[in-house]
C-alpha cells in the first residue's frame, strides 16, 4: 500500500481512526477531513505521520460542500496521481432520550455528508469503502438475534434510519436493488437527492461493511496472529450476529477489503463474532 492516497471521512475515532492509522503503518499517505484538527494534538502517533507529510489534517466540516471539495484536492496534492480510496465513517455523537432512545443532530448526518461526498467525487473515481450497521433493512433486521431486535427498535431507529438512507445512496448509485419500504424519505435524503449523485448504476468502485453492535474492545485478529478467522464475515446478512469491535472492523477494512478490493468490491459485506 506504498503510496497509496486516501481521504478519510469521519476518521477523528473509532473505525475511521483505526483503519487510517493502520493504512500509515502500511506507507498510505492519509487525509483527514476534521471539523477540529485539535483532536489529535496530543496524539504522537499522527502527530509523528503529519511530520512525515504522511498523515495531512484538514479542517472543514462533511457537511459543507465546499470543504469536502477541498479535502479530495488536498488529498491528491503533490502529484496528478488520483485518490485511491475513500474511506467513510461518519457517525454522530448519540444523544438519549427516553421516548426516542439514541438520537443525532442534525439527523440525517451521515446520508448528506455522503450525499456530499460522492457529489464532489474527482475524476477518475476513487474505490469507496462506507461503513454502515447490521438491523436496518427489514431483511437485515430479521436476522438480528432475538434480544437484539428490541435493542435495534428502540434504542437505535435514529441513527440506525440515517444510515439507511446512505445505504440507500450506495445501492442507486452502485446499481444494487433496493426495498422501497427500507427508504429513509426526503426528510433524510433530502428533495431531488438522486440529482447529487452519480447516476443510477454508474459507481462500482464500492462496497458497503456492515458491523455487528459495535464494542470498544481489543482487535482480536491481532493476538497469536488470528488474522482473519478472529471474525465471520459474508456478502448479505450473517446470521447469529452479536458484537464486534471496532479495532477488528478497522483490520478487516484494511486487511481485507483494502488487500483484496477485487474480491469485496460492489458487495455489501456483514463482519461479527
Amino acid at each position: 500500500m506504498e503510496n497509496y492516497k486516501v481521504l478519510v471521512i469521519g476518521g477523528s475515532r473509532n473505525i475511521g481512526y483505526y483503519s487510517a492509522v493502520r493504512l500509515l503503518g502500511l506507507g498510505a499517505t492519509v487525509t483527514f477531513l476534521l471539523r477540529s484538527p485539535q483532536v489529535f494534538e496530543q496524539d504522537e502517533t499522527i502527530q509523528n505521520y503529519v511530520k512525515e507529510g504522511k498523515a495531512r489534517l484538514i479542517q472543514g466540516d462533511a457537511l459543507v460542500k465546499n470543504d469536502v471539495r477541498r479535502a479530495w484536492s488536498e488529498a491528491q496534492a503533490d502529484d496528478t496521481r488520483p485518490v485511491d480510496f475513500l474511506i467513510f465513517t461518519v457517525g454522530g455523537t448519540p444523544h438519549f432520550s427516553l421516548t426516542k432512545g439514541f438520537t443525532i443532530s442534525p439527523p440525517n448526518l451521515v446520508t448528506q455528508c455522503l450525499i456530499n461526498a460522492l457529489e464532489t467525487l474527482p475524476s477518475p473515481h476513487p474505490k469507496i469503502i462506507t461503513i454502515s450497521s447490521i438491523g436496518l433493512t427489514h431483511a437485515s433486521h430479521k436476522s438480528l438475534p432475538l434480544p437484539l431486535k428490541p435493542v435495534y427498535s428502540y434504542l437505535l431507529p435514529a441513527p440506525h434510519k440515517d444510515k439507511c438512507g446512505a445505504e440507500e445512496v450506495v445501492a442507486h448509485c452502485a446499481g444494487w436493488k433496493w426495498d422501497a419500504r427500507d427508504s429513509a424519505g426526503d426528510e433524510i435524503l433530502g428533495v431531488d437527492w438522486t440529482s447529487r449523485v452519480p447516476n443510477a448504476g454508474e459507481l462500482k468502485d464500492i462496497t458497503v461493511i456492515r458491523p455487528a453492535l459495535l464494542t470498544d474492545g481489543e482487535c482480536r485478529a491481532d493476538v497469536k496472529d488470528k488474522g482473519s478467522e478472529a471474525y465471520r464475515v459474508k456478502e448479505g446478512d450473517l446470521e447469529g450476529s452479536w458484537t464486534v469491535s471496532r479495532k477488528d472492523v478497522a483490520h478487516f477494512l484494511v486487511e481485507g477489503v483494502v488487500r483484496h478490493w477485487q474480491e469485496w468490491e460492489g458487495k455489501c459485506t456483514s463482519i461479527a463474532y
